[in-house]
């Protein structure tokens, strides 16, 4: 039976297809230029690599989702490649090609981490089969993590994607040298709120919140959740401080002109990324304590405010 009979409709369940950006790497110029023109009729967006060391830094630079590669390539081959690929990636499929099959086996390349394996000389055919064959492997996996990491109340990313989210994207902003905030917002006075107006009313006010987090942040940049309660956040990468400041004045507005209530209001702390610090854990840790730190400091003055933390600039 094909995998593809258990595949969740995307759709039904309001989970966007994932995006796919395919990488090609071959010493052999006609290759790449035989399956950039085929990957460019179909519709695919791709870039192209003539060698594995230059593979490597576009896959430093660009989230792709799969890898073609060939295997005897000059200075780093495409078994070695693929090994990086598997310990830095884990998430990128590999179709692995080659014409030396008595080198190497379907059994050898499946073994070292690749999804397929074609032998040259290929048809353009049986690469789209297999293309298409991980693509739809890959949106079942996808829809079932959606599922898993997904807020039922609000459509948010939940606590448990957060603490793993914020590790990553603080990684790759340390690797890559670039600025990333860490924005935590509270309703005020929910509690109160829910006691006096009861449940379904506070559940309204956090799906006018999440509404508003969707609305005024930058679309596949910014990276919203709920942290739990009446709790949000939001990671901010590639932003200067003037720019994270002006989305969370942009939130805490908008969610005052969204409710229309002058007795429901937002306490925003704003924190910045340490890129100093070389424990990685240790600089999540301190940015979500100096994140939260700013949001308390904003309900003790009242709410209605961000507070910036003090080692943010």
């Amino acid at each position: 039976m094909d995998n593809s009979d258990f595949l969740i409709d995307p759709s039904y369940i309001n989970i966007p297809e994932e995006e796919q950006h395919l990488l090609v790497v071959d010493d052999d110029k006609s290759i790449l230029d035989l399956l950039g023109q085929f990957l460019e009729h179909k519709g695919f967006d791709f870039k192209i690599a003539e060698n594995g060391k230059a593979a490597l830094e576009l896959l430093e630079n660009y989230p792709f989702t799969i890898v073609i590669t060939d295997l005897i390539m000059p200075q780093i081959d495409g078994l070695e490649l693929l090994k990086i690929i598997k310990e830095s990636w884990p998430n990128i499929d590999v179709i692995v090609m080659t014409g030396y099959t008595k080198n190497f086996t379907y059994t050898d390349v499946i073994r070292a981490g690749a999804s397929d394996f074609v032998q040259k000389p290929c048809s353009l055919d049986e690469i789209e089969a297999k293309l298409q064959r991980l693509i739809k492997e890959r949106q079942l996996r996808h829809t079932l993590k959606m599922i898993s990491v997904k807020d039922g109340l609000t459509d948010l990313f939940n606590r448990r994607y957060f603490n793993h989210k914020i590790k990553e994207e603080a990684v790759r902003a340390i690797r890559q040298k670039y600025p990333l905030y860490l924005l935590m917002i509270d309703v005020d006075r929910f509690k109160d709120i829910n006691d006096e107006f009861g449940h379904p009313e506070g559940d309204k006010i956090l799906i006018a919140l999440a509404n508003t987090l969707k609305n005024s942040t930058r679309n596949q940049v910014d990276i919203l959740f709920r942290f739990g309660g009446d709790e949000f956040a939001v990671l901010i990468p590639y932003a200067k401080l003037d720019q994270a400041v002006a989305i969370s004045e942009r939130i805490r507005n908008n969610f005052l002109k969204a409710l229309n209530k002058k007795d429901v209001t937002l306490s925003l702390g704003l924190a910045k990324l340490n890129h100093n610090k070389k424990d990685t854990d240790y600089a999540v840790r301190k940015l979500i304590k100096m994140a939260d730190d700013a949001l308390y400091s904003a309900k003790r003055a009242g709410g209605n405010q961000l507070v910036i933390a003090e080692d943010t600039n």
